[in-house]
This record gives structure tokens, sequence and C-alpha cells, in this order.
């Protein structure tokens, strides 16, 4: 759980990167230096629900950067994840282009960079310290680029509802020879049973790459760690209990790889 004493600073910031400038949040308790957090949000952006997971990991001890992945498009770009179906061609034609903007080839790997460097270059950032990486949906294969782009950097990753497995070159989880972290990987039971495979494909090149890892399959659905996600089915995606024990396995995470 969150240390209900510990004050935190919560900043609007921009960062200064080669395609633009980057809006992000920054967070972290209001005294004192500790262990840098990057956070990838999901395909509808940053917005109310993300920044109070980044205000979670903050009142932790560490210090969170939340950035909008959809900087190159415009400033402060999110969606309703409740207006938004799948099924409906005009719905995926308004996310397709904000997601291809931060995963076309290099353009996530650039960021990192700038994201850790501005990290880096705060006084509420302990540089002595790995700093940790944990990405939802669209944001897990994110998160495994910037491990593997910044290995020696990067301490621990996690992973939650996020694809990191297929059958194209660029699949996730080849990239594990190139990370040093200390990942966890959540998985929802619906991705689980629409790609039984997965787990085996990334625990064999967790291990082939010698990566420190430890998986899981969620009893929930793909999204139940995010607040705002709409009932899907008759069922709500958003699972509070789910989603907590999640939170805390990332927290077990940190507190181990970045401490």
């Amino acid at each position: 759980m969150a240390d209900a004493g510990l004050r935190l600073t919560e900043v609007d910031v921009e960062i200064k990167t080669p395609d633009g400038i980057c809006d992000a949040a920054f967070i972290h308790p209001a005294n004192g230096s500790f262990p840098g957090v990057l956070i990838w949000v999901d395909a509808f952006g940053m917005r109310p629900v993300t920044r109070e997971i980044g205000r979670r990991v903050a009142a932790a001890g560490y210090s969170v950067l939340i950035p909008n992945p959809f900087y190159r498009v415009g400033k402060g770009i999110s969606l309703d994840p409740s207006k938004i179906n799948f099924k409906n061609p005009d719905d995926l034609a308004k996310l397709r282009p904000l997601m291809a903007s931060v995963m076309a080839p290099g353009n996530a790997e650039k960021d990192s960079g700038d994201y850790i460097a501005f990290l880096d270059a705060q006084k509420e950032v302990d540089q002595s310290k790995k700093i940790g990486v944990q990405g939802y949906c669209m944001g897990g294969p994110l998160m495994m680029r910037t491990a593997a782009v910044l290995p020696h950097r990067i301490g621990a990753g996690a992973s939650l509802h996020g694809n990191l497995v297929s059958d194209k070159p660029d699949s996730p989880h080849l990239l594990a020879p190139k990370i040093k972290a200390r990942l966890y990987v959540g998985i929802a039971a619906s991705d689980d049973a629409r790609q039984p495979d997965a787990k085996g494909k990334l625990s064999e090149a967790f291990a082939e790459a010698h990566v420190a890892a430890e998986m899981e399959v969620y009893p929930a659905q793909h999204g139940w760690c995010i607040a705002d996600m709409p009932v899907e089915n008759g069922a709500p995606v958003y699972n509070a209990a789910e989603a907590e024990r999640a939170m805390g396995k990332v927290l077990e995470l940190y507190g181990k790889a970045l401490r």
C-alpha cells in the first residue's frame, strides 16, 4: 500500500526531443532523492487514472515520469475508453495514428533516452539507483524496448496486459538478449486464452537470455489494471482487487531491483 504519510509533489513538465516537445507529468515525494520510474501508458493516453497510478508508485518512494506518448501528434492527447469500440472501424481509425506515432521503429528508443535523461537531471532522482519502467497494454512492449535500449540504466521492468509475443521479426520477446533488468509480466486470462503459447515463448526467451523474470496469469480481462476501462460483454474490465495485487507485485519488484 502507499505510504499515506509521504507528501507528494506533482508538476506538469515539458521534455525537448528531436521530434518535438513532449508534455509529461512528474510526480515525486516532496523531499528527498529517490529511484526514478518511467510509466508507459496504454493506447488511451495520459489521463487522470494513469496519473493516479503514478501517485501510487511515487508514494512508495519513487520519482515518477508519465509522458504523453503521442506528443508527436499533439499535446495533452487522451481518449475516453468508454467511447471507443474496437469493433468500429471509425474508432480504430482514431487510435491507429496515435499508436503508430510511438510504436514506429526507433521512436520509443529515442524517446526512452530523452525521458531517462530528464529523470537523471532531476534532483529528486537518485542517480546511484537503477531506474524502473512499467507499461500497460501498448506500454508493455514499450517497456521491453526501453529496457533493451538502456540495459545498464534500467534495473526493473513490468508489463501489465501487454502483448509481448508475435510472429513478427520485431516481436518484443526477441529483445530479451539485450535486457539486463529484472522483469515482471502480468498476463490477463483473456489474453492467455487468445494466445496460450505466448507464456512458453516468453519463458524460453527469458531463460535463454538469462533474464530474471516472473510471469503470472491474472483471473481478469485485458485492461484490468486501469480504473476507467468500460464494461465489456456485460462485465467490468477493471478489477480493483487484481489491480491492487498487480501494483503490489510491481512495487515488490522495484523494492528488490532498485533499492
